[in-house]
């Protein structure tokens, strides 16, 4: 079955134009796929992205009579393989049209380039890494995906599935209205807690102490989460470089104790908002269009992709309070700028306490997204 298709890594630029390419047919009938920015996608793709430091990643296209119709990408973490498991590789990038046949051959191209690198698992799927866009979407295809989070069509995890593939991990995107009304325990805690601790916005004028910070409260509040790789400190830098084009400085909130960094939270107007009739690309005019809608038109929906409290106030009665501290900050923030909706992902299916906040303060469950694994025997 899987020679009905040519598959072929990724070995010239034509090839990853076809690479980035691919999913702009296969979804070219649904209204909720957003076109990421082509230069955005290379970017990403490319072999300066500090990403390349601690990992190496083959992307595969296939091939249907010429015409590119799948993709997927096989890749190594050298800082996971340290962290976690030493024989566990990943896949990711998936895409492909409505045949089971096509699924069997891209994964097979993935498992083969792991295998002969002495893998025994596959994990997956990562976009490129944990840190970045993660996850298969299995439930909520009927809307579209905020930025940086990713879309399916409803068959992809079924023929996943039937190349042998099983589910270890789901994740969750919860929606919550910005104006959302505190409940009487937020207030009596949030009250308690602001006496400990200081909340702030970023501090521009210090850029690199405040990044460095934030990336020193992430490493160590998910030190213990599922799969965790830490950022590097180049590869948050070039996250870091992005926010600063993105977000005002009140969208990203610091919270000290006794004088030290120890929470923060960020909060990312929705781009997919700004790009989506823009069709991947900013030439001519699209860039004039994207300049006016993030810096002059604020998108109405934002994205919590970054939010972390230190390790050490896990379990403790002042930790849930630091946490609801730096929501209830950039809630402030996103009132102010007339943001409707927030998204805050992924979030772990078994992470019971920053899903009873979520729910606390009225957050639902709008997406699920899963991972899956597969024993390379």
């Amino acid at each position: 079955m899987p020679g009905l298709y040519q598959i072929k890594p990724i070995a010239s630029k034509a090839e990853l134009t076809d690479f980035i390419r691919v999913p702009h047919s296969l979804y070219a009938d649904d209204p909720n796929w957003i076109p990421p920015l082509d230069f955005e996608r290379r970017e990403a793709l490319s072999p300066k992205h500090p990403f390349n430091l601690h990992a190496e990643w083959q992307g595969f296209v296939a091939y249907e009579n010429g015409k590119p119709v799948g993709r997927i990408t096989a890749q190594i973490d050298q800082l996971h393989l340290e962290r976690n498991d030493a024989q566990t590789g990943f896949f990711g990038m998936i895409e492909g049209a409505d045949d089971p046949a096509l699924f069997a051959a891209l994964t097979d191209a993935a498992e083969t380039w792991l295998r002969e690198r002495g893998m025994k698992r596959i994990l997956g799927p990562f976009n490129l890494n944990v840190n970045q866009e993660v996850g298969l979407l299995v439930n909520g295809f009927d809307t579209p995906p905020y930025f940086l989070m990713g879309h399916a069509r409803p068959y992809y995890h079924t023929h996943l599935e039937a190349c042998g593939y099983l589910g270890c991990q789901d994740m969750l995107a919860y929606l919550t209205p910005s104006d959302y009304e505190k409940p009487k325990l937020f207030h009596r805690q949030l009250k308690r807690t602001l006496r400990e601790i200081t909340v702030r916005p970023l501090d521009r004028k210090r850029k690199d102490q405040e990044l460095e910070a934030i990336r020193d409260i992430f490493n160590d509040a998910w030190s213990e989460n599922w799969n965790f790789v830490p950022f590097t400190r180049e590869e948050f830098a070039a996250v870091g470089s992005e926010l600063m084009l993105l977000v005002p400085e009140d969208f990203v909130i610091i919270a000290e104790h006794q004088g030290e960094p120890v929470a923060f939270i960020v909060l990312v107007p929705n781009l997919n908002e700004a790009i989506r009739d823009l069709g991947g690309k900013l030439l001519p005019f699209g860039w004039l269009k994207l300049l006016w809608r993030v810096k002059v038109k604020l998108p109405k929906t934002a994205r919590v992709p970054l939010m972390g409290v230190k390790k050490r106030y896990h379990n403790t009665p002042l930790g849930p309070g630091i946490a609801m501290a730096v929501i209830s900050a950039v809630q402030e923030s996103a009132l102010k700028r007339g943001l409707g909706m927030v998204e805050t992902s992924w979030i772990l299916e078994d992470n019971a306490g920053m899903r009873s906040i979520m729910e606390l303060i009225g957050g639902t469950v709008s997406k699920r997204y899963r991972m899956y694994e597969k024993a390379l025997v």
